[in-house]
């Protein structure tokens, strides 16, 4: 806003001075020329009189006029009666030149939430947009309203103000006096004084000019003489003023004595330049007399431009535009008005030469300048206006008694009223009506302008209150449109204000000038001091309606000066209007556009963008830095140009995607001038953007593809996506595979291998990249405009360290072809769609890289619709939208979360990604698979090849491999595996089994093979792959069978596979490398083999075999479950096999007609073995084979044995001895031994392998698939299933019900002991199945039973048997039970571990019938245990006997008994 060092009251007062023509002589032109001025440029910096004068009134009062100044003006007779295109050049060239000062101090003003920067320096943060006007007001306040100052604003309205052309209806810029000058080097100076009095007297009288005007007829004329000191002659002229003085009076004239100063004696003294700061401010109807401008303005813009053109001014802030303006301006001023810039360098038309001025003008000149000025005005000017003012006084007092009074009064009595002051009635007549010069009227308007400018404002407003009403009356609207204005100025500038300002006076002279007369000269003179007047009574809603009104179209200058002011009034309010403040910015930066003030207008869109900046308002914003780009680049700023532009692109716009492909047009054109300009370091492209932290890098050679039958390790690829649990699942392999080949344990320094590093895996360490591998960077690019963008040719920017050298500079991948290769792409990315760019480097040499940017041509890319700019354009025109730039990577690391610090504060650690450390070479080793299933039965054995390559030149060795499924899949063992083909086309109908042919008899017994666990390797999840000599050399190649099983779960079941090797160099920074592999497999139901096993019932003696002690029966259910899915017909069991330390099949005891066990869909088998006890033998394994056709699989070599170890693994026995025993010695509870003792009585540690065929067929072709199952029973009574067995389900829900319980219930001992001491002891009675005897001839029948009895513990245990017992059994009730054991009827024996023993009892039977004769209860506890418990017979069956009675023959005969 206008902030003048004076005040509103100085300024108005300023406004309006009386006038004073000056007359000089060529002599005395001369004379003044050595100080390169004029004689009237001469007065001008002492025109403002520095004490006080005094007048008295009418009414003979004394009036003080104070600080009164006065305007000198040389007479120019040239017609200006109204503002010609010349005048309003001038006055913007005014604007023009006028430009922020460098080095300004910081001016900020607090409206509202912004802080609002007018000067140089960067804008403060601003507060949150609801924070309360008023507070933040306060800074304002405090600082006595220290608002922005717009000295542009200012020149224009002195420049203004000053060129106001001389008009009839006022007379405050018509002189009222005339100085006439003459050199007393003059020959007869009286003559020359007469001569210019003359002169004067025929431009005001004789009617032939027009200007200049002159107040009153008789104008003071005051004669000055001239005299110059260094010329001599000081005698003569004062001779020559002492005859002036007798003649003109000491009143009416002055001897100046000037040029005092002497070159010789003075060429070092300094003499201060008064003249320089007024000489800018041109008399502009002198300029446009002699049609140049008269400061020196090509010196200017020499100086300025020198200054520096380079400034960047919108890098550091919107609003720092002080050089950088002030030189472009000036270009622009020389550019368009080269006849000015030429004309002012004419020495002739200059007011003084190109030399300083004043440059014979000694101190004491000044004074003698000063002292003039003050006597022409205290004894010359002042008393001629008093004079005329009491003259013009009583002509109008005579007047008014008569003439005046009546007419007035007859206006009254006749309806002519009084006319509203407020507002303006149709005017009867146009606003061209003229008075003449004597009409009273005038005479009044003069006496007022007379008494204004003596500071009589009170007597002033009165005359133009007067005039006023006249002209109203008269309906002379322009004549009251200035009285009602000259009223309100002296109504505002009267001493202690004794009436209010009144502004409709104004608000109604502006309409009537803008609206009846049509002059918005004049309108603008009065918008301008009513605006000034309103703000400083703190006004500024009035002010700022008041300028916004004056807006037009007929002047683009004026309105954006007004709009600027009018802006700047909304911050200044009590509540400050920010957003106000920036619209009308706006709008006045378009006016200052339009009238060509770029530099203005470039200034209000930046002032306004600190408002709008961040607030939501993105249409708003991209606007705002359209044009500031755009006038930026017209005023040859084209990085301010591109860093405007980058702003509309950058952010999430809103625009159409037609504005949106005129921005993108307009920022490829203006960045391709500035890449042009500066072609050695490529700046940075906005768009697309660039997801950082989604790059992702991936070290190696991608995979191949599969090639032919061959299938390629998946490995890691970019086309992945990361999964943490997978992630944790390869570290956790990693560090097995590690373990085992440092000796199970794993280094300190180990780090897991990470082939493909994104946001994230752990990137705070330095990545190890190999040499003469590539590199390659996933670049995700996203477009945020509605238009789609054609990237081309993009590449990598990166920085390369030697080892023991220096960084070097930075590069892309095509300037160094010796230090890496790129992979260019071409990428066209669509509208909003993210896409990705893969980026290859390739090192040769070790070091440390740096991948710093990506560098690539942006280009709008066509939509296939023509668009307006191309259209008619050639194809050279087109490529010149195609720009070159880069954009940085620049990837923030997690944030720490460890220390208080890093919690308290926000702290990112580093993300390495981008700067790999380059290793010497590896070897590199790539996996095939050759006939690999996808799919499978449940327990099919599978039989694959797979091929491993050194692709690298390196040799490598210490192939491991670690699976999450180790028991799918083994490479066999060495000692067992079958002689099959190494060829897999030559395996196709081949078993995957060692088989023999064999043909199987009844009864035969299994087959039985010792085998080592140690024959079977590598049973932890690590395997050991037995490539021939351990190293693969570089380029070798080998392939090795693989077995394959299928999971015992049906389902779809994800494998990892991971290779780990080593290379044959030693002690280089990457100790190992792994190849993942991935498979899917899907498993279909094959067969469910459910196993129990139970202690057979016949006595050891009886017993066919004679090995061991007894036998189990090994029960075995096979069902077929498979429900054809796989076009699966039928199942065949071929083998039956066994394997366990301790037990073995001996015989299968079906019957011997089920030679082929043949299972169709839902078909179920039972199978029936007895097992026996093997003879012992140290960490060896016996397995048996029971084959049920006419082949035998011989189940202990690969891949039947190698399966076995790895899905059946049984528990350690010696673990679970030193557990036990450890126990024992530390808890002597008895129900914790007996326990024990009852677990390994009841200890089976049995593995029954099913070996099974099915008939499958496929494309019409049957083929044979073959698989086995496993169950493992380890305990005796307790059922054991291939698949996952029910009881384990059961026992799962209720531990998950015990849980609920608040207080866990003790069980009781006994109860425990019972169920467990009833399996100690073995009961079985042998008896005749019938008996005959002759109850006839002897009632009692006495029959001898054994009992047997066999301890099953590996302990002593006590026995009672008691035969006394009746049975009350619902079985034993059935048949006749009138029985009675005889003899001794209690034993107590103590039978040795496992021991078996028999008694003799016998039973007496009174008469024929069925007996059971399991009646005895045994009770049996452990040596040295003080509980008995009975055993349990309720589940053996009856021993029922059959007693018969003999028939007595006739001859008398008895039948004896039958055994």
């Amino acid at each position: 806003m206008a902030q003048c060092v004076q005040s509103v009251q100085e300024f108005v007062q300023d406004s309006f001075v009386p006038m004073v023509a000056v007359l000089c002589s060529e002599e005395a032109e001369r004379v003044t020329r050595k100080n390169n001025l004029n004689f009237a440029e001469l007065l001008r910096p002492f025109c403002r009189l520095t004490s006080e004068g005094h007048i008295r009134d009418p009414n003979n009062q004394v009036q003080v006029v104070k600080n009164l100044r006065i305007c000198v003006n040389n007479v120019v007779t040239s017609p200006n009666t109204a503002f010609s295109p010349a005048q309003r050049r001038v006055l913007n060239e005014v604007v023009l030149s006028c430009q922020p000062q460098e080095g300004t101090a910081t001016n900020v003003i607090t409206a509202g939430d912004c802080d609002l920067n007018f000067s140089d320096h960067s804008l403060k943060a601003s507060a949150p947009w609801y924070s309360a006007w008023k507070e933040t007001l306060s800074e304002v306040s405090a600082s006595k309203h220290y608002t922005a100052t717009t000295p542009w604003f200012e020149a224009y309205r002195e420049n203004f103000l000053q060129s106001m052309p001389a008009s009839e209806h006022e007379f405050l810029n018509h002189y009222l006096a005339c100085l006439l000058v003459v050199s007393s080097t003059e020959t007869v100076p009286v003559e020359q004084f007469l001569k210019l009095s003359q002169e004067q007297h025929r431009i005001q009288h004789s009617g032939d000019y027009t200007n200049p005007k002159w107040f009153i007829p008789n104008t003071l004329k005051y004669y000055v003489l001239l005299h110059d000191m260094s010329e001599g002659g000081e005698q003569r002229a004062d001779s020559v003023y002492e005859d002036m003085k007798q003649r003109y009076g000491h009143q009416g004239c002055y001897l100046l004595k000037m040029n005092s100063r002497t070159f010789s004696a003075e060429e070092d003294e300094q003499i201060p330049d008064p003249w320089s700061q007024y000489l800018h401010r041109n008399n502009l109807q002198s300029q446009l007399l002699l049609g140049i401008l008269l400061y020196p303005l090509s010196d200017l813009n020499h100086d300025m431009v020198t200054k520096g053109e380079a400034s960047n001014s919108l890098e550091s802030h919107p609003l720092q535009l002080d050089t950088a303006s002030s030189s472009g301006s000036l270009h622009t001023l020389s550019a368009v008005n080269p006849e000015l810039k030429k004309g002012a360098r004419d020495p002739e038309s200059l007011a003084g030469g190109a030399g300083s001025h004043g440059a014979s003008l000694t101190l004491n000149d000044h004074d003698h300048i000063r002292q003039f000025i003050q006597e022409f005005t205290f004894r010359g000017l002042l008393p001629h206006i008093e004079k005329n003012i009491r003259q013009l006084n009583d002509q109008l007092v005579s007047r008014k008694g008569l003439s005046r009074s009546l007419f007035t009064a007859t206006k009254k009595w006749f309806g002519g009223g009084k006319v509203p002051e407020k507002g303006i009635s149709e005017p009867k007549s146009t606003c061209g009506l003229l008075y003449p010069p004597e009409a009273p009227e005038l005479q009044i308007r003069k006496m007022a302008d007379l008494c204004f400018l003596v500071q009589h404002y009170e007597l002033a407003y009165s005359c133009y209150h007067t005039a006023k009403k006249d002209f109203l009356s008269d309906q002379a609207m322009l004549y009251a449109a200035g009285a009602l204005e000259m009223a309100a100025v002296s109504a505002f500038l009267q001493a202690g204000a004794p009436r209010p300002y009144p502004a409709h006076y104004m608000d109604t002279a502006i309409q009537t000038y803008r609206d009846v007369c049509k002059n918005m000269v004049l309108a603008e003179r009065c918008a301008l001091l009513s605006a000034e007047i309103l703000k400083s009574q703190v006004k500024y809603s009035d002010a700022a309606t008041l300028l916004i009104k004056m807006t037009s179209e007929d002047s683009d200058l004026r309105s954006a000066l007004l709009l600027e002011q009018a802006a700047h009034c909304f911050i200044n309010m009590r509540n400050p209007m920010v957003r106000k403040f920036a619209f009308h910015m706006i709008l006045a930066g378009h006016r200052f556009s339009k009238a060509g003030q770029r530099r203005h207008a470039l200034r209000c869109y930046c002032q306004a963008m600190q408002v709008y900046k961040e607030r939501g308002w993105s249409l708003a914003e991209d606007h705002i830095n359209f044009t500031i780009g755009r006038q930026s680049f017209t005023l040859s700023h084209p990085e301010n140009a591109v860093t405007a532009f980058r702003q509309i692109l950058t952010n999430d716009s809103r625009q159409t995607a037609t504005q949106q492909g005129a921005f993108l047009r307009e920022y490829l054109y203006v960045y391709k001038s500035v890449v042009l300009g500066n072609e050695d370091r490529l700046p940075q492209l906005p768009l697309p953007c660039i997801h950082s932290s989604a790059t992702r890098v991936y070290f190696g050679h991608e995979r191949r593809l599969a090639e032919g039958e061959k299938q390629a390790a998946t490995h890691v690829s970019l086309d992945q996506e990361y999964d943490q649990d997978l992630a944790a699942m390869w570290c956790h392999l990693e560090e097995q595979l590690v373990a085992a080949a440092n000796r199970g344990i794993v280094p300190a320094t180990f780090q897991p291998t990470q082939c493909c590093l994104n946001s994230q895996t752990d990137n705070l360490r330095f990545p190890l990249a190999v040499a003469e591998e590539p590199i390659i960077v996933e670049v995700t690019f996203r477009n945020p405009l509605k238009v789609p963008l054609a990237l081309s040719n993009l590449s990598l920017l990166w920085r390369f360290t030697a080892e023991g050298a220096t960084p070097s500079e930075e590069k892309t991948t095509e300037e160094s072809a010796g230090e890496a290769v790129t992979n260019e792409e071409a990428l066209t990315e669509g509208v909003s769609s993210p896409a990705t760019a893969r980026l290859r480097l390739l090192p040769h040499s070790t070091g440390q890289l740096n991948i710093v940017g990506v560098v690539y041509n942006l280009a709008a890319a066509s939509s296939g619709e023509p668009t307006p700019s191309s259209e008619g354009t050639d194809s050279s025109a087109l490529e010149v939208m195609v720009v070159r730039g880069r954009q940085d990577l620049k990837i923030q690391g997690p944030r720490l979360n460890q220390t208080k610090e890093d919690k308290m504060l926000v702290r990112h650690g580093q993300d390495r990604r981008l700067d790999p450390i380059i290793t010497p070479p590896m070897p590199l080793m790539e996996v095939f698979f050759l006939q690999f299933p996808t799919a499978l039965l449940c327990g099919e054995i599978r039989k694959a090849y797979v091929e491993f390559c050194n692709v690298s030149g390196g040799a490598l060795c210490g192939l491991r491999v670690a699976s999450t499924h180790p028991d799918f899949f083994t490479f066999g063992s060495q000692t067992t595996t079958p002689l099959t083909p190494v060829s897999p086309t030559s395996a196709e109908n081949c078993s995957a089994y060692k088989t023999t042919a064999t043909t199987r008899q009844p009864g035969s017994v299994a087959s039985e093979t010792l085998v080592s666990a140690k024959d079977f390797s590598q049973l932890s999840g690590v395997m050991e792959i037995p490539i021939e000599g351990g190293t693969l050399q570089p380029g070798e190649s080998t392939q090795l069978p693989l077995w394959l099983r299928g999971p015992d779960q049906e389902g779809v079941h994800e494998i990892n596979f991971l290779f780990y090797y080593e290379s044959t160099t030693k002690g280089i920074k990457i100790s190992h490398r792994v190849l993942r592999h991935t498979v899917f497999i899907c498993a279909s139901r094959s067969l469910s083999v459910q196993a129990s096993a139970c202690r057979s019932s016949v006595p050891p003696h009886h017993s066919v075999d004679e090995k061991g002690s007894g036998g189990t029966l090994v029960f075995v259910d096979v069902e077929n479950i498979n429900t054809s899915e796989a076009g699966v017909r039928e199942f065949h069991i071929i083998q039956v096999s066994s394997s366990s330390r301790h037990w073995c099949l001996h015989k299968c005891i079906n019957p011997a007609n089920d030679k082929d066990c043949k299972l169709t869909s839902r078909e179920r088998a039972k199978l029936c073995f007895r097992a026996t006890r093997c003879k012992p033998h140290q960490e060896k394994y016996t397995f048996a084979d029971l084959n049920l056709g006419n082949e035998r699989i011989i189940s202990s070599s690969t891949p039947c044995g190698d399966f076995f170890f790895r899905g059946c693994r049984p528990p350690q026995p010696q673990r679970v001895d030193g557990t036990s025993s450890r126990t024992s010695s530390t808890n002597k509870s008895p129900a914790s031994d007996i326990s024990n003792i009852v677990r390994k009585c009841n200890e089976l540690d049995l593995n029954i392998i099913v070996i099974w065929k099915a008939y499958v067929v496929e494309d019409n072709k049957q083929l044979i698939l073959e698989g086995q199952l496993h169950v493992a029973l380890q305990t005796i009574g307790k059922e054991a299933s291939s698949l996952t067995p029910k009881e384990y389900l059961f026992r799962k829900e209720a531990q998950e019900m015990a849980l609920l319980k608040f207080k866990a219930e003790v069980p009781a001992p006994v109860a425990l002991l019972s169920a467990e001491l009833s399996q100690l002891i073995k009961t079985n009675l042998h008896y005749p199945e019938t008996y005959t005897h002759p109850f006839v001839q002897e009632s009692l029948c006495v029959v001898p039973v054994t009992l047997t009895l066999s301890n099953c513990s590996s302990a002593p245990v006590d026995v009672l048997i008691d035969l006394r017992h009746k049975s009350s059994s619902p079985e034993s009730l059935e048949v006749h039970s009138s029985f009675t054991w005889v003899g001794q009827t209690q034993y107590k024996l103590q039978l040795k571990p496992l021991e078996v023993l028999c008694l003799t009892l016998r039973a007496c039977f009174l008469q024929a019938g069925v007996y059971n004769l399991n009646t005895p209860r045994v009770f049996a506890k452990l040596a040295e245990q003080g509980a008995m418990c009975e055993t349990s017979q309720q589940a053996a069956s009856p021993a029922l006997i059959i007693i018969n009675s003999a028939r007595v023959q006739p001859q008398g005969d008895v039948l004896g008994l039958l055994d």
